[in-house]
């Protein structure tokens, strides 16, 4: 079957057809970086990221955007309040950068751990301030906005398609802003694209409109028509951004002349043991935390056992299935594997399991489908190793698991340094790090930070606790 996915505009199933013929263009919002990544950050870019090898596989080339907020991403996603970093400055007494490089690393850090490669390209807000200044006034220069006291405002009854994504009626749009009515808008919907700085406020730019910053929506439309051209393929983010600031991308976007993006791809939410996350009551868990007691790479395999757009729930005894299915995948790779040397390959006994996995990769990125089929096979080829399979069989079978389960869902079918030589991996990474402890004691930290950074470069990651350093492989 064609390649297909569910596009939040039409609210239907499409076939995928790309602005420029074996191109494909894909923007993805990313973080805002102001606190440890968590939970909900790994579904988006492990789904993105099988995304992309997906199309790769099919013989596209792929630009994949995913930014970074660093500025304008106020509490409550408000148009009014204090922003998120410039808080958290507050809070961890620095300066609003170094708290945007501080969570910057540790989210990427944490994606490497879940196998997610980097994207082509990661813009950050605050480096287009030039841009996003440019696209508003732009829209004031179409009627589209307009100024009240150095606030620019987008014109939300200049723009009637607006509603189109999130199908709401003016009365949930209005719901939906979650902020008090300002005296200076002409409509409680009209949101922000540039904001005066008050008094105090540290992350601020010149602009024609007096000092100010961004507002949170204005940094997408801008960024993703950047790089990926005014008119791009696949929009991409969590299913809580559909409304307002995706609805408010697409209508700025379009009310300054482009035709943005063809495709909305959104992923649901993940519960915690069935409920909602949330940081309020302290119903969450950071990447950090889950990483100290489970494989990141089982992880990413129990978020591709649910559709991406369904929810997901991570249990205790959810995480152990996932762990013991990727455990039955990795011993049929590791018995069809063991002992076989170079040879020529029998592919035709995998040619059925290579259109199944297919046709659920094209339906939507059916991943719970695609897994399926992968253990399917997997329980052929093991019918078929104790009937004493030959050599031709097995290389077959092992490039099927590993064009499939590595190549495509970015889950390694062999499990790494780690099961080849354990003890000695232990004993080297303990005696870096014993070093590494001399030089911080002597107060030699340019060292102390190179053998940390020459460990992660390695796939080594370090962590500095109260207990002393802790460290994980972030690939095998």
């Amino acid at each position: 079957m064609p390649l297909e996915f569910y596009n939040t505009l039409s609210r239907a199933k499409e076939p995928f057809t790309p602005v420029v013929p074996g191109h494909v263009g894909i923007y993805m919002c990313g973080p805002t970086v102001y606190s440890e990544p968590h939970l909900g950050h790994a579904r988006g870019p492990v789904v993105f990221d099988v995304l992309r090898n997906w199309l790769e596989h099919e013989g596209y080339l792929v630009r994949f955007v995913a930014n970074v907020t660093d500025v304008g991403h106020l509490v409550d996603d408000a148009d009014d309040g204090e922003d998120k970093l410039a808080r958290r400055a507050q809070l961890e007494r620095l300066e609003p950068m170094e708290v945007a490089e501080k969570y910057f690393w540790a989210y990427f850090d944490a994606m490497a751990a879940l196998g997610v490669r980097r994207p082509s390209i990661v813009p950050r807000a605050s480096g287009h301030i030039i841009e996003q200044q440019a696209m508003t006034a732009e829209l004031v220069d179409r009627g589209k906005a307009y100024v009240r006291d150095g606030n620019v405002y987008f014109d939300v009854s200049a723009w009637p398609e607006y509603g189109e994504l999130s199908g709401r009626d003016p009365a949930e749009q209005l719901e939906g802003t979650r902020v008090e009515v300002r005296s200076e808008k002409d409509d409680p919907r009209d949101f922000a694209l540039w904001k005066r700085a008050e008094g105090g406020h540290i992350m601020r730019w010149p602009s024609p409109w007096g000092d100010g910053f961004p507002g949170w929506h204005i940094e997408c439309s801008v960024m993703s028509t950047k790089y990926l051209g005014d008119e791009f393929d696949i929009h991409g983010g969590g299913l809580d951004l559909v409304f307002p600031h995706h609805e408010a991308e697409l209508a700025q976007a379009r009310a300054a002349g482009k035709g943005f993006a063809r495709y909305w791809l959104h992923w649901n939410m993940i519960t915690l043991q069935g409920e909602k996350m949330a940081k309020s009551k302290g119903h969450f868990v950071t990447l950090g935390e889950l990483f100290a007691e489970h494989d990141p790479l089982v992880v990413r395999f129990h978020l591709l056992r649910s559709h991406y757009r369904s929810v997901s729930d991570f249990s205790a005894d959810g995480l152990a299935s996932s762990a013991a299915g990727l455990d039955r995948l990795r011993d049929t790779y590791l018995a069809l594997s063991s002992g076989l040397e170079a040879g020529a390959a029998d592919d035709a006994p995998f040619a059925e399991y290579r259109a199944r996995f297919a046709a659920a990769m094209n339906d939507d990125l059916n991943t719970p489908q695609a897994i399926a089929v992968l253990f399917d096979a997997a329980r052929e080829m093991n019918r078929e190793l104790e009937a004493g399979a030959g050599a031709a069989y097995r290389r077959g079978a092992v490039a099927f698991l590993d064009e499939h389960l590595t190549g495509v869902l970015g889950v390694p079918a062999g499990r790494g340094v780690m099961d080849a030589a354990p003890e000695l991996l232990r004993g080297l990474v303990a005696l870096l790090l014993e070093e590494r402890q001399r030089a911080r004691d002597g107060r030699d930290f340019a060292r102390a930070d190179l053998l940390r950074d020459r460990l992660g470069a390695l796939g080594v990651s370090v962590e500095d606790t109260a207990e002393g350093s802790r460290w994980k492989l972030t690939r095998g």
